[in-house]
């Protein structure tokens, strides 16, 4: 087993818990469309205890997933879990029958998919639970307070260790922390999707974590090209770029890269540790224009 230090990036305090900056999430162990049981999954219970065995110590998942399936796997794979180990989880949306993300964020709504994330995970206590916002367009303008006021909620009954936001818009982040703390944020972004900068310098002069997801999502053709002669300067693939990019752009950025295959696991915990030029940089920077 290796250690915290052999992870690319080091590590990051989530409230009162250091995880590794590189992280694992869950999403992609469900089925087509994230629905249903994986086609494997007995390598699926692989991926996540080798990322354990490799240090990881933040793994992402909702109960959303499948539905109940990857909370499902993870306690199969993993419980009792380590204690070091941070598994941060989402509520905010359920699956409907035509595998869509219906928006869920009413009280009981909140409690419901807290309570069940609880159940799946076999847990008295969240590590951490993102609300996410918004929906599949991105973030939508719209207040946050009534349903943080129920996560405070829950957090101070002790269900509920840490909060956090998904998918959300920077005023959102603000109304958020006038009601409860938080302590990471979860958006796209990545070298081409640039639109959270401003947030993510603002959250790391104060100590929160910013969380990008799709590192290889909203690329043009064009953008695509010029990721691709970056990485074949260097001999390293297109996502080893992307994700050693998000390592360097600041120290508060968590990676939750998802796979459902151990040596895509340790392709990716070796991308990332890509160390990127001062050339290297000025040519990722450009991609967004």
């Amino acid at each position: 087993m290796t250690t915290l230090t052999a992870l690319p990036g080091g590590t990051w305090t989530l409230g009162d818990r250091t995880v590794t900056r590189f992280g694992y999430g869950a999403m992609q162990l469900a089925g087509p469309g994230v629905v249903g049981p994986p086609a494997d999954p007995d390598g699926a219970l692989a991926v996540l205890r080798a990322a354990v065995d490799a240090g990881i110590t933040h793994v992402d998942t909702s109960d959303a997933y499948g539905p109940r399936v990857t909370n499902a796997l993870i306690r199969q794979a993993l419980h009792p879990y380590p204690a070091s180990l941070v598994v941060a989880t989402k509520v905010g949306a359920t699956r409907d029958a035509q595998g869509g993300w219906p928006t869920a964020r009413r009280p009981q709504d909140l409690r419901r998919q807290v309570q069940d994330n609880l159940d799946g995970l076999g847990v008295e206590q969240l590590d951490l639970v993102n609300l996410r916002m918004g929906d599949a367009r991105g973030p939508q303008p719209g207040p946050v307070t009534e349903a943080l006021e129920t996560l405070a909620e829950l957090q101070q009954e002790g269900r509920v260790r840490h909060v956090g936001l998904s998918n959300v818009t920077a005023e959102q982040v603000a109304e958020a922390r006038s009601v409860v703390p938080v302590v990471c944020v979860q958006n796209m972004y990545n070298l081409a999707v640039r639109h959270d900068d401003d947030l993510v310098d603002d959250l790391a002069r104060d100590g929160i974590a910013y969380v990008p997801f799709f590192p290889l999502g909203g690329f043009t053709p064009l953008q695509s090209s010029a990721l691709s002669a970056v990485a074949d300067r260097l001999g390293v693939t297109t996502m080893a770029v992307a994700l050693a990019w998000l390592l360097q752009r600041s120290p508060n950025i968590l990676l939750i890269p998802g796979t459902s295959s151990v040596t895509h696991l340790r392709e990716n915990i070796a991308g990332a540790a890509t160390e990127l030029s001062e050339e290297d940089l000025a040519d990722l920077d450009a991609i967004a224009g």
